[in-house]
């Protein structure tokens, strides 16, 4: 595969990431097999292409990476390069262990992308120098800027994250997925602006408003996958602190979705693609383990967004 070298260097990357909404687009696969859609995911990113955005996460939490193989990983994040205009910056992911993270990476650059977002580790637990040790040989891996995932079983320390920002020049970002307001205080009043915060809790919209006055300016929105247009308004409010408008948003459509969500363990990305079904843009269903949401569910979610003035969007 050809090697492209990225649009942006690291330290562009995380002023851009940290300048806009981000889109994190579901993985488009077939109805019959599973396999991966590669014609309707390339046509989803030209449709979503019109709106700007701070930088688009190919094959993130909500395109399914845990359920993708490393080809098809790359296969999704070379199709995405390859279908988003010029200029959108274009992150792909990396995990599992230390090596497999490393392979990662280096498919990354091979396809084109301009960044990484790094997950958690595999299953396994580990200290803060084990954490350590593992983003350091990533970042060491790659001239692409990385974002590193804090949640469940990798979960870093101020003190850790500003070791790790010292010596490796081109981590960028930090995606909070723990909700822990104490720790991301910690973080942010640590490192200032050497790194991009990023909201990574899902359905984040719910978290943004609250985040913003700890200093992270942008979010995964995985509402943009089928509502672009309120989700850009919703993003829009929150930056401007237009504390009505965020708080009627959340009350006409963001905590009835939650409530949808909550149902099931995985629903996070299920909903996801039921709403792409119901305003037309179906991406398939969802890989197991994950399940689609109940026909009646997905009724229910229809007319939920059929309330909305940008349903057609």
């Amino acid at each position: 595969m050809t090697s492209f070298s990225p649009s942006f260097s690291p330290a562009e990357l995380g002023r851009r990431i940290g300048s806009g909404l981000l889109s994190f687009p579901v993985t488009h696969f077939t109805a019959d097999d599973l396999s991966f859609d590669e014609g309707a995911y390339r046509a989803n990113i030209e449709r979503l292409a019109k709106y700007e955005v701070g930088g688009l996460f190919a094959a993130g939490g909500t395109g399914e990476f845990f359920s993708l193989t490393a080809a098809e990983t790359e296969q999704v994040v070379t199709a995405a390069v390859q279908a988003a205009p010029e200029g959108t910056p274009i992150l792909a992911p990396a995990g599992y262990g230390t090596r497999t993270a490393i392979e990662y990476a280096e498919a990354a650059e091979r396809a084109g992308a301009d960044g990484i977002l790094l997950f958690p580790p595999y299953l396994t637990e580990a200290g803060q120098e084990g954490l350590a040790q593992h983003v350091a040989a990533v970042c060491r891996a790659t001239s692409l800027g990385v974002i590193v995932y804090g949640r469940a079983n990798a979960t870093y320390t101020a003190d850790m994250l500003a070791r790790l920002a010292d010596t490796c020049p081109n981590l960028i970002g930090y995606k909070d997925g723990t909700g822990d307001i104490d720790a991301m205080t910690r973080i942010h009043t640590q490192l200032g602006d050497r790194l991009t915060y990023v909201g990574g809790l899902p359905t984040a919209e719910t978290y943004a408003l609250p985040y913003l006055e700890l200093g992270v300016t942008t979010y995964s929105s995985a509402i943009f996958n089928f509502l672009p247009d309120f989700a850009l308004k919703f993003y829009d409010a929150v930056r401007a602190r237009r504390h009505d408008t965020v708080r009627t948003l959340l009350t006409d459509f963001v905590l009835p979705y939650t409530e949808i969500r909550n149902r099931q363990p995985g629903y996070a990305v299920s909903i996801v693609k039921a709403g792409m079904t119901a305003t037309g843009h179906s991406a398939g269903p969802v890989r197991p383990p994950l399940t689609d949401l109940t026909q009646s569910e997905l009724a229910e979610l229809t007319a939920l967004i059929g309330k909305l003035p940008t349903a057609a969007a």
